[in-house]
């Protein structure tokens, strides 16, 4: 888009014309700037309402992996026919509830009528113009911190697999080869992963002065995080190292992948972007799809000035929310695994 809107010409558009990132920001005044993002996908999860919600905390991660707080939402939804009027009713249920957690108010929106169900937000927040999270700005010296567990994409594909949509003889295929059925107890730990807010680490973040972020959704952990370590590395020759060990996984994960309960961007993610990373060569197959395997409404990934480390673990200990240290930003370029 840049090609046809020059960002010389549009003084007031501080992200969305040059570098790419998680949302636009345009200046209105010397303290307040609109950010602007819209996500939508088809369901994750059976239970309408917990569909809205999650579609709406994934619509609304985008701003606060800018640093900004969420204003208002408008409905972007598509149901076939059939579906019913209580059905379409919870799904924006549970979205409503959750912009409302988040502050906001949902204004309105358009629907279609489509032969798959999708559901999604176009969200306006607000952020400070000196204080934006953008991709880019990570130094050297900066700590990496994620803020949710990794393995939102591998239960939820694992449950369309094992659901109730399940013909007898695929189960009773997929059970003589020792795949399991999905334990409820590891989808409703997903659940709750993915309807939780990114708003308590966006202020977090703030209160520790960060200048880069970013939330960890379709890419992959790795995907993501290859997108500030090449911004890090035009700005201040830095890159990423990061500690597998270290990475933070939903329970679960590792017998769901064993199952091959993973999607596609397990290996298209790496195919278009692992040319920036590289891996250690004690990295299994199974950590391998982990780090590159898309998540939904995933925690943001910060790179925190050492100074500030006290500062945003109080923040977020204070707001009950949890975190984990898992790398840090070094001189040289791209992403280490080890």
């Amino acid at each position: 888009m840049a090609g046809f809107f020059p960002a010389t010409e549009y003084p007031d558009v501080l992200v969305g014309l040059g570098e790419p990132d998680d949302a636009a920001v345009i200046r209105l005044d010397d303290t307040h700037a609109l950010i602007k993002t819209a996500d939508f996908f088809t369901p994750v999860v059976d239970d309408a309402w917990t569909y809205g919600a999650i579609a709406a905390a994934n619509a609304m991660s985008d701003v606060y992996a800018m640093g900004g707080e969420v204003v208002t939402c408008l409905n972007i939804a598509g149901f076939p026919s059939s579906f019913s009027g209580e059905t379409i009713a919870q799904i924006f249920a549970g979205a409503a509830a959750k912009v409302r957690e988040a502050g906001g108010v949902i204004a309105g929106g358009h629907t279609i009528t489509s032969p798959e169900p999708f559901y999604g937000l176009s969200v306006t927040g607000w952020v400070d113009p000196a204080r934006i999270m953008r991709k880019g700005g990570a130094r050297p010296g900066d700590r990496l911190f994620l803020t949710k567990r990794l393995g939102t994409g591998v239960i939820t594909t694992g449950a369309k697999q094992t659901g109730p949509g399940e013909s007898e003889a695929h189960r009773a295929e997929r059970r003589s080869q020792g795949k399991p059925d999905l334990d409820v107890r590891h989808l409703d730990a997903a659940i709750l992963s993915m309807t939780t807010l990114n708003r308590a680490a966006a202020r977090a973040a703030q209160a520790a002065n960060v200048r880069s972020a970013t939330d960890i959704t379709g890419f992959g952990l790795l995907g993501h995080a290859v997108e500030m370590a090449l911004a890090a590395g035009r700005e201040a020759g830095a890159g990423f190292r990061i500690r597998m060990a270290d990475l933070p996984t939903l329970p679960g994960v590792w017998d769901y992948i064993a199952a091959g309960y993973i999607t596609g961007a397990s290996s298209r993610n790496p195919a278009a972007l692992g040319e920036h990373v590289r891996l250690s060569e004690h990295i299994t197959p199974a950590q391998k799809v982990l780090l590159w395997e898309a998540e939904t409404s995933g925690g943001l990934l910060v790179a925190v000035p050492p100074q500030e480390i006290d500062v945003f673990q109080a923040a977020l200990a204070a707001a009950k929310q949890s975190c984990w240290e898992i790398g840090e930003v070094v001189e040289g370029e791209g992403i280490e695994v080890d």
